[in-house]
């Protein structure tokens, strides 16, 4: 490699006042070489079920799977087409790979400045040894690079799983799934990869394809699932499966967090109606409510960790959606409300002993508002860490300022990466250590806490919270 070296600071995301960078750099020595903890995310176990599998091209490795690099992309008149992203009717996409990064070299310039950026340069300098800024001159030179490294087993998923530290790696996998990779992995022994139960395919009645997604789970469950009691029955046998098979925790999306308890023949007639594609307004948030109730019930009684996703609408874009289908970056928060809804839920079950629940949300305004003192009080609320639009420099010390005071840290649920994109992990959890760090040192400097409590609490957030809110016992 030549031209102008590319490295980078060993100060990001450290303020620039002296007394709080030094700390913060000491604090984050202290804790830099702590494995990782990867409680929530969306790698495809198929891609450590399997020792002789590679990654592919650097396109399929970087680009193809990474919806935060082709949003900006597209947000700058790049068709998705042209990025190789596969359409749901299989009609033609751009199927040269460099092609495909000479265009992601020609445009790498948008990422300046933003968390994408910080990552893409990580992976590539310490991942890869990538050491000149990508750009339409080197594009090429690069690729054949990357290419020949990907090559070698020392780039293998497997061999960079254990490179990269990582001591537990949680997938997230539809109530349908019959988990044959994570069997795979267990067979072997390999028991460091964790399904995590989400059955918003099934639960949510105004999911695109919501019958075909029913029809899924019945061919795995080998019954049909004709009534409202027989489809509880199921999710429940399939919560255990998942349990079986190592899951520490569910996870359940919405666009809001409302909750409700309908009694046993609403929700029979509901989902009549949704079998009958005659679902009256309003049906499907009452339906999703009531279910979001229902799977605190079961966590109650299996003990599985309860994820809430909440304010975000899926599939902004209708035209992208119709030709690519879902999770193509067009995903754009929502103003939502916490607090009365879910107050039927949390009177339920946020004072059972046996009850953990995680949420996350995409509306700041919330965070100090609500989310925190929700925290803050029931004993079994924690909050997750900044989701989506958020895990980012500014997005975390936001966090950091509006919610720790109210919740405190250990009503917080530590880092999780919440990633496709597999060689990215590394550098998502450096940002958070970093920030992290650099918000403890500037309490000290304000003589908030001292400087040894700093040193614990960093630890905390690093490694302790994660380990702790998901029940994962990687000992």
């Amino acid at each position: 490699m030549l031209a102008k070296k590319w490295s980078l600071s060993g100060d990001r995301c450290f303020a620039p006042e002296p007394i709080q960078r030094q700390l913060a750099r000491q604090f984050f020595d202290s804790i830099s070489t702590l494995p990782l903890v990867c409680p929530h995310g969306h790698v495809d176990p198929a891609l450590l079920a399997n020792p002789a599998a590679r990654f592919g091209s650097p396109t399929e490795l970087l680009i193809i799977p990474d919806h935060y690099i082709f949003r900006m992309l597209y947000s700058r008149g790049v068709p998705l087409s042209a990025l190789g992203i596969p359409t749901r009717d299989g009609s033609a996409v751009e199927t040269d790979h460099r092609k495909i990064w000479q265009l992601f070299a020609d445009h790498f310039y948008l990422f300046q400045g933003t968390p994408s950026g910080l990552w893409l340069k990580d992976e590539l300098t310490n991942v890869f040894g990538v050491d000149e800024p990508l750009n339409s001159r080197n594009a090429a030179h690069i690729y054949d690079y990357l290419e020949k490294l990907l090559l070698l087993p020392e780039f293998s998923p497997r061999a960079l799983f254990k490179k990269f530290n990582i001591q537990v790696l949680c997938t997230t996998d539809a109530a349908s799934d019959a988990l044959e990779y994570h069997q795979s992995l267990h067979q072997e022994g390999f028991t460091q990869i964790k399904p995590t139960f989400r059955p918003d395919a099934v639960v949510n009645l105004d999911t695109p394809g919501w019958r075909e997604n029913l029809s899924k789970l019945e061919i795995t469950v080998g019954r049909e699932i004709s009534t409202y009691a027989t489809f509880v029955q199921t999710l429940e046998e399939r919560r255990a499966f998942f349990k079986k098979m190592g899951a520490t925790a569910t996870d359940h999306s919405a666009a809001t967090p409302y909750t409700e308890r309908l009694t046993h023949q609403e929700a029979e007639a509901i989902f009549a109606r949704a079998l009958a594609n005659k679902l009256n307004p309003g049906d499907a948030e009452r339906f999703t409510g009531h279910m979001f109730t229902e799977m605190a019930r079961m966590s109650v009684e299996d003990g599985l960790v309860m994820q809430m996703h909440c304010g975000i609408m899926r599939n902004h874009n209708s035209s992208v959606f119709e030709q690519f289908g879902s999770d193509k970056g067009a995903d754009i928060p929502l103003k939502i409300e916490w607090t009365e809804n879910l107050h039927p839920l949390l009177t339920a079950y946020g004072n059972h002993q046996n009850f953990h629940l995680i949420l996350f949300g995409l509306d700041e305004s919330t965070y100090s508002r609500e989310l925190a003192p929700l925290a803050g009080h029931y004993p079994a609320v924690l909050l997750g860490p900044p989701w989506w639009f958020h895990d980012s420099i500014n997005g975390m010390e936001r966090y950091f300022n509006q919610v720790m005071e109210t919740a405190g840290l250990y009503n917080t649920a530590g880092f999780n990466d919440d990633t496709r994109a597999f060689v990215s992990i590394p550098a998502r959890h450096t940002v958070w250590r970093r920030v992290a760090c650099n918000w403890l040192a500037g309490l000290v400097t304000r003589g908030l806490i001292e400087e040894e409590e700093g040193y614990e609490m960093a630890h905390a957030l690093a490694y302790d919270l994660a380990k702790v809110a998901y029940k994962l016992d990687v000992s």
